[in-house]
């Protein structure tokens, strides 16, 4: 049993944790102690009245202590880890290089997983350290449980919950659906602890949130506007939060929340673990992130640059907006298999009008948007999932953190409006190591992005249209264009140059 296990052998004493000594510390007397900037430089946090508790559970295992440097930079180097700060402890190789729990240990067996992805690989060892963590990588890769399961053992290490108080561990998301699936891993993972957890959201009745915030929970998903509303309604408080996870930070912000998350992270003790995690680092994610991290560790996946998943094939058709719909019928001819196929749109409108359009045709679609309740978006997410409704259309607000399993065909009906959301639509295909196709309507109004795509393109390893490359350096854009693929045009009857 791990030495930061703070159950006895009986998991019916879960409930008597706070007797443990010297894990989680129930004592109340002033506590000073200096924090650091993400620049290094210290400073003091008043911490008068907060309890200690305790955040540092990482145990290096013998095989890992016996890496040598010229090892570690191996293994980091074939794996695509860039890590920067002090003291950073080195990658685990291992399920049981982790140290975790055996309860945790048997979640993780149970899922089937077969090795660390590469952000857990070295992000468990960061966040079970207690420090401050920054990470940064592609969606797919595997970093819900890169923070959940510290989460779980931070969770145990803690002074139970008394009556009125809130939840140890606060995991924001920008989402409705994202915040749901991250629930559904925590409940899976912390069940053999007992851990409850609960998912706070907007769109559906608050009775049920509050019954399970008013019963005591340690960890809460939420996204950011209805958690106020729990917060500035009595219905839950953050003094026992020491574990704060920001998802998606990039796109919380692109979503506008940043007033929100500042509001909700004022209300968090400042000597917290915060682990703030991004696909992308544009200027202003890193300006959040100096203001709410102090020392703390940074892992990068792959590249800081934008770049999508390699495991995806990608094709963009130059094409005229009145031509997309017959474009799209003509794809779906050559490529339906009964797989799931995600098909992407700017607007609610556009999404609602297109899906009605291809039910009329015959094809099996449904749809989900900002728009519907909850209920429906549930059940659209349900039949997709289940393929009794293998054609999804969807506006961007599936385009993050949504973890549908073998969603094979990823189709932008509309460019996006910018090369990052581009990387994540079509990152909802090619995850956990699969396969995956995506294929792009790109129109005269979209030429601005050209330059960039092709870039993306490229560094992937893509094949770049004659059509594109011109749009690129700023030719107009051709009467007509086709997917090139299986040795033919899909639309335009072209063959393969």
């Amino acid at each position: 049993m791990s030495r930061y296990d703070s159950r006895s052998s009986d998991p019916t004493s879960y409930r008597d944790r706070r007797s443990d000594s010297g894990l989680g510390g129930g004592a109340s007397a002033p506590v000073s102690t200096t924090a650091a900037t993400s620049g290094g430089s210290p400073r003091k946090v008043n911490l008068d009245g907060l309890p200690h508790f305790e955040k540092n559970f990482y145990n290096e295992s013998p095989s890992v202590r016996a890496m040598t440097e010229d090892e570690v930079n191996d293994y980091r180097l074939r794996r695509e880890i860039t890590v920067e700060g002090k003291d950073v402890p080195k990658p685990i190789k291992s399920f049981s290089d982790a140290s975790f729990p055996d309860y945790v240990l048997e979640e993780v067996k149970k899922a089937g997983f077969v090795e660390p992805t590469p952000i857990q690989s070295q992000g468990w060892p960061m966040a079970l350290k207690g420090r401050d963590l920054i990470g940064i990588a592609e969606t797919g890769s595997g970093k819900t449980l890169a923070y959940l399961l510290p989460a779980i053992v931070h969770v145990n290490a803690q002074p139970i919950l008394d009556p009125g108080d809130g939840p140890i561990v606060l995991v924001l998301a920008p989402t409705r659906e994202l915040a749901v699936q991250i629930q559904q891993e925590a409940t899976k993972f912390g069940a053999s602890s007992r851990i409850k957890s609960t998912c706070i959201y907007g769109g559906v009745p608050k009775g049920p949130q509050v019954r399970d915030l008013q019963k005591g929970v340690e960890i809460v998903i939420a996204t950011p506007g209805r958690l106020i509303d729990m917060i500035e309604s009595n219905h839950t408080n953050l003094r026992r939060v020491t574990y704060l996870v920001l998802d998606e930070a990039d796109r919380m912000l692109d979503m506008g929340f940043d007033p929100q998350i500042r509001k909700i992270v004022s209300q968090i003790r400042p000597d917290r673990q915060t682990l703030y995690w991004s696909a992308t680092w544009p200027k202003e994610v890193e300006q959040l992130a100096r203001q709410f991290l102090y020392n703390p560790y940074k892992v990068i996946i792959g590249s800081e640059d934008l770049k999508a998943n390699h495991a995806i094939k990608q094709y963009v058709d130059i094409v005229p907006e009145k031509q997309k719909y017959d474009k799209l019928v003509k794809l779906l001819e050559d490529i339906m298999d009964g797989s799931r196929i995600l098909i992407f749109m700017d607007t609610k409108k556009g999404c609602d009008q297109i899906t009605r359009q291809l039910r009329m045709d015959g094809w099996p679609a449904l749809s989900i948007h900002g728009d519907k309740s909850q209920a429906e978006r549930d059940w659209v997410l349900s039949e997709f999932k289940s393929g009794k409704s293998p054609i999804m259309t969807a506006t961007d607000v599936a385009a993050r953190g949504l973890d549908v399993k073998d969603v094979k065909y990823v189709i932008n009906y509309d460019f996006p409006g910018s090369l990052e959301d581009y990387v994540h639509r079509i990152g909802r295909t090619g995850r956990a190591g699969a396969k995956g196709t995506a294929y792009t309507f790109f129109t005269a109004a979209n030429a601005r992005f050209a330059k960039e795509l092709i870039s993306i393109l490229e560094e992937a390893g893509q094949r770049v249209s004659p059509d594109l490359a011109a749009m690129g350096r700023g030719a107009p854009p051709p009467p007509s264009g086709g997917f090139r693929d299986r040795g033919k045009s899909f639309g335009s009857g072209r063959p393969w140059s």
